[in-house]
C-alpha cells in the first residue's frame, strides 16, 4: 500500500510540475487540376496557389514551416499533401524523428 502511495504522489508531482506547451503540427491535402500544368514554372505557381489557399483558408495559427510530404497525380489532378506547423510544433517534430544516437535521447 504505501508503494502504491508513493507512485501516486511521485506522479501527481511530475504531472503537476510539467510545462505543456501548445504545438501546432497539421496534414492537409489538397489538389490543382495537372491540366495548368505544362512546365516546371506552371507547377511552381500551382503549388503556391494552393500552399496559400491552405494557409488563408484552413489554417488558424501562424505557420512557420509547410513541407510537401507527397504527391499524387489521380484522374487529372495533382494531390498535394502538405505538413503544416508551427514554431513548437516544429521543435517537436525534430524531437521524435531525431536519432537517439547523435541527440543522446535515451530509448
Amino acid at each position: 500500500m504505501k508503494i502504491l502511495l508513493a507512485a501516486m504522489l511521485m506522479v501527481g508531482a511530475t504531472v503537476a510540475c510539467a510545462n505543456p506547451t501548445d504545438a501546432y503540427v497539421v496534414a492537409v491535402t489538397t489538389s490543382v487540376p495537372a491540366s495548368v500544368i505544362a512546365d516546371d514554372t506552371d507547377l511552381k505557381d500551382a503549388l503556391k496557389k494552393a500552399v496559400d489557399d491552405v494557409l488563408a483558408h484552413a489554417i488558424a495559427f501562424h505557420p512557420t514551416f509547410v513541407r510537401v510530404q507527397a504527391t499524387n497525380v489521380i484522374r487529372g489532378r495533382l494531390y498535394i499533401m502538405l505538413l503544416i506547423g508551427d514554431r513548437e510544433g516544429e521543435e517537436a517534430m525534430s524531437r521524435l524523428t531525431a536519432d537517439p544516437e547523435t541527440k543522446g535521447v535515451p530509448q
